[in-house]
């Protein structure tokens, strides 16, 4: 790249799923760029004035603007770097079901798992329940496949891998079992494909590490 302008850069934490799925498809991609950690304790004047509505990381800089939100980032980096790409190609209903997927992944499982984390008693059994239902929909969804989106990995497999990562942290502190592997077994099996992608593997914080962080923020 030429210019100090022309760089690209990711700030970020490093506990964040949302950042993580960003990391993922930039070296999917295999695109250089520079990463500054954030400590969204103290969050630093330059987050503020770049996000100043959210002040929250993924924040991706490019030619000096700043692009916001880990789905919105995605779709820019998609559409600005066509190599390698992760959503359908020149097929809009795919591109529409993509989307759909990734809608339905954040509402009944992003949140699912937070609810699960915040709740007690039987409403946390509720929550519990429908992020199950939620993986048996998934289940019947990739029949088999290798991805989501057939052969190939796409968007839906990344923003699903960076949930899943909290799934494990959530069933550890709440104390309960939401993903199984056995009965979900083409998702098990998806799980492993997915993690032992080169860009992937080896690219995670670990689970303890998140633990002791969550645990450190929810007390």
């Amino acid at each position: 790249m030429g210019s100090e302008e022309e760089k690209l850069e990711l700030l970020g934490m490093w506990a964040s799923p949302f950042v993580q799925r960003v990391k993922w498809v930039l070296k999917l991609k295999g695109i250089e760029y520079t990463y500054t950690e954030e400590d969204l304790t103290n969050k630093s004047q330059r987050l503020l004035n770049l996000n100043p509505i959210h002040k929250m990381v993924p924040v991706l800089i490019h030619n000096g603007k700043p692009i916001l939100e880990s789905w919105v980032i995605i779709e820019y980096i998609e559409e600005t770097w066509k190599h390698n790409p992760l959503f359908p190609v020149d097929d809009p209903y795919q591109i529409a079901m993509a989307r759909f997927w990734g809608q339905f992944l954040e509402e009944k499982l992003t949140e699912g798992i937070r609810r699960v984390l915040m709740s007690e008693g039987e409403k946390k059994e509720k929550e519990v329940k429908q992020v199950i239902e939620s993986f048996d929909v998934l289940e019947g969804e990739l029949n088999g496949k290798k991805y989501f989106g057939g052969d190939k990995v796409g968007i839906v497999d990344i923003v699903l891998g960076s949930i899943l990562v909290c799934v494990d942290v959530v069933e550890e502190i709440a104390s309960v079992k939401m993903f199984d592997s056995q009965k979900h077994s083409s998702l098990g099996c998806w799980r492993k494909t997915f993690a032992e992608l080169p860009g992937v593997e080896g690219d995670s914080p670990s689970k303890d590490d998140l633990v002791a962080y969550a645990l450190h923020r929810i007390t």
